[in-house]
């Protein structure tokens, strides 16, 4: 599987659809580094977006870590490392 590139994710996130709509940070490639917080992504918005990954990269991701990642280069790191490891 090709691994999880921050553009895709912005995407997935856009896909998503349970952002706080107070967020006032657009999901573009620039948002590597920003907590998913300030992106107004909370843990049940987190859990939601994994699960579309888990179902789209074909990888088991578990929340603890989702939650610890905190950030999108973050989760990108955890995702293509489990990616890696199931090669």
């Amino acid at each position: 599987m090709t691994a999880l590139v921050l553009q895709r994710l912005t995407k997935l996130m856009a896909e998503c659809g349970d952002r706080d709509p107070a967020a006032d940070v657009a999901l573009d490639d620039s948002i590597g580094e920003v907590p998913f917080e300030d992106l107004g992504f909370d843990s049940l918005s987190l859990f939601n977006m994994c699960l579309q990954i888990e179902n789209t990269y074909s990888v088991q991701l578990a929340l603890d870590d989702v939650l610890a990642a905190e950030t999108p280069n973050g989760l990108i790191d955890l995702v293509n490392e489990n990616l890696s490891r199931s090669a």
